[in-house]
This record gives C-alpha cells, sequence and structure tokens, in this order.
C-alpha cells in the first residue's frame, strides 16, 4: 500500500495540485488531504483510486525495502 509520503512526492514529480490530483482520482479534495497528512481514509477504494491515477500518469511507487520508500517518473517510451 502506498503511503502519504509517496502520494505527496509523486505530485511534486508530475507538478499537480492537490485538486488536479483529486480530479483525475475522481476523489474529493479533502479525501487527498487527509491522506497526505496521515490521515487514513476509511475506504481502501480512495487510496486505490488515487494510486491508479498516479500510475496511469507515469508514477512508480518503489516499495520500502533496506534504503526506503520511493516514487520515481517512468522515461517516456520512444
Amino acid at each position: 500500500m502506498i503511503t502519504s509520503r509517496q502520494i505527496r512526492a509523486a505530485r511534486a514529480l508530475l507538478g499537480w495540485s492537490q485538486q488536479q490530483l483529486a480530479d483525475r482520482a475522481i476523489v474529493s479534495l479533502n479525501a487527498v488531504a487527509r491522506l497526505e497528512n496521515g490521515m487514513v481514509d476509511s475506504r481502501i477504494s480512495t487510496l486505490q483510486a488515487i494510486q491508479k491515477a498516479l500510475i496511469k500518469a507515469g508514477i512508480e511507487f518503489l516499495d520500502a525495502d533496506q534504503k526506503g520508500e520511493g516514487v520515481r517518473l517512468k522515461s517516456p517510451k520512444s
């Protein structure tokens, strides 16, 4: 499951506001703000919608390991 820090970092890589992410994930702005502040939304579907929107935009989530969690923007395909 992605973390609030990963969501914030992914938005920063894309240059998106919270509103843009909410629009693309079809969730409320309040839900995005709560998740980014670490207040877990009771609906898993909200988190999944956000993750799906970010992946569709080219974000790749890196699982936490010995080096820590992260995100990266996929290279455009030639």
